[in-house]
């Protein structure tokens, strides 16, 4: 009994995820939890909201805690970090790998120009903070935080992209989510080469997840297509990650390359066998001549093949994305969004803004668009690539524009450089926000001039 009213609770929510995901645009969610994060972070609710973010996790016994580090147990900001954002990595990762297999990354003719677009934009905003950091001289710990303009946020970037709608040609939305994707690549290198802390005791936590990841490869290579096989080795790489100092949201980007892209059947055959059991059910119900709530053995059985398949003509990788992509969106997403924009701000200080504030806002705004820009422009009057049909050279300005959007994976890079509640995240996180907030606005507007009503 108990098991059913849970599975009702899932479906509630899932049903209620699907008509949010109708409704609501990401990006705009995005947007309104971080303005209410802000106003929450500099009301009388301050010291409630700080505090909700210290609570602690346990799951395990007296000798096991699977939310632990170090003999410490995750408290709700590592949990939304580390754990949840480990969830969202996972599904970056099959978004890579199903663009790599056969969409806009699946050839060097059409991934060239996003590929050499995202480099730009991620070499610019490197070289901008750099160039802001001599201006204020900034000290070895400012400098930590000279890889958060890097990153373009996705589900931001599309959402402002799709307010424009039918404008929008689809040649441009394709170059941005390429673009989006590759920049995620890069931001996952930098974290796992920069911000994880491997030491000679992490030996033993990364040879058994070397084995476990093994296991996956070989579950992948036998066509082993159960989600729960992969969900379960997945958690305990992502657990010895996590006791290695490996940055643990690294596991969810591996263990989705493992998940298999391949269904059981193919569409051709599972056509075929459904067209038979479908004309053995509408026998037996020209058989019986009447509607009966109790279905017959028969159909009971024929049913059950026809779920069955259906489970198996879906992919893993298909499979985990469309399921997870409203949680991640919709819950996630937000949830992150809420427990990282909570920026203070110190008004008794004449200046706000602060060196570190600047290097972030001017890497986002400046440097995104030079550096998708100028690269894109030199690799096609270098003949390497062309622009797409229905890209033309303004709306590719105003898309570069939305590359400053780094909102989601800026606040995480933010979050790795520098000490929680300190006053440079404080500021990282200014920088963010304003900088993300300026590149959507400006770049809206711009693609909404030069874009004609189509």
């Amino acid at each position: 009994m108990e098991l059913n009213y849970r599975n009702q609770r899932f479906v509630k929510l899932y049903s209620f995820l699907e008509k949010l995901e109708a409704r609501v645009n990401p990006g705009v969610l995005l947007l309104l939890v971080a303005l209410i994060t802000i106003i929450i972070a500099n009301s009388p609710l301050h010291e409630w909201y700080e505090s909700l973010w210290k609570v602690r996790f346990f799951l395990g016994d007296d000798d096991f805690n699977l939310f632990s580090h170090q003999g410490h147990s995750l408290t709700t900001l590592q949990m939304v970090n580390d754990a949840l954002m480990a969830v969202f990595f996972f599904l970056v990762g099959l978004e890579i790998k199903r663009e790599m297999l056969v969409g806009e990354l699946s050839s060097f003719k059409q991934a060239v120009l996003p590929i050499i677009a995202a480099c730009g934009g991620m070499i610019f905003p490197v070289l901008v903070f750099f160039l802001v950091s001599k201006f204020y001289g900034f000290s070895p710990i400012e400098l930590r935080g000279i890889a958060i303009p890097m990153a373009t946020d996705i589900a931001f970037s599309i959402g402002v992209l799709s307010l424009l709608g039918k404008r929008v040609p689809l040649s441009l939305k394709i170059f941005l989510l390429a673009l989006a994707i590759v920049d995620d690549i890069g931001g996952i290198i930098v974290i796992a080469v920069f911000y994880s802390s491997f030491t000679t005791a992490s030996l033993l936590y990364l040879l058994v997840s070397a084995v476990l990841f093994g296991v996956l490869l070989l579950g992948n290579y036998f066509r082993v297509n159960s989600k729960l096989f992969y969900a379960i080795i997945g958690i305990g790489i992502w657990y010895l990650f996590l006791q290695a100092g490996i940055h643990p949201t690294i596991a969810g980007v591996l263990v989705a390359f493992t998940v298999p892209a391949r269904p059981h059947l193919n569409v051709s055959k599972f056509t075929e066998g459904i067209q038979h059991d479908l004309d053995v059910l509408r026998k037996t119900v020209l058989e019986k001549r009447t509607e009966s709530i109790v279905l017959t053995n028969k159909q009971v059985k024929y049913l059950s093949r026809i779920e069955t398949a259906a489970d198996h003509v879906i992919s893993p990788l298909q499979d985990f994305e469309d399921n997870l992509e409203g949680a991640v969106n919709y819950l996630i997403m937000p949830l992150f969004a809420f427990a990282n924009a909570g920026v203070v701000f110190n008004f008794s200080e004449q200046n706000i803004f602060s060196g570190v504030t600047f290097g972030v806002l001017f890497g986002l705004l400046v440097g995104k668009v030079t550096g998708i820009f100028s690269f894109t422009w030199l690799a096609v009057k270098l003949k390497v690539s062309r622009l797409s049909t229905g890209m033309t050279w303004k709306n590719l300005f105003g898309l570069s524009m939305l590359g400053g959007i780094g909102f989601t994976v800026a606040l995480f890079l933010a979050g790795l450089s520098y000490p929680l509640g300190s006053e440079l995240l404080n500021q990282a996180k200014l920088g963010v926000i304003v900088g993300s907030l300026f590149s959507g606005i400006i770049g809206y507007f711009f693609l909404r001039m030069v874009l004609k009503n189509r």
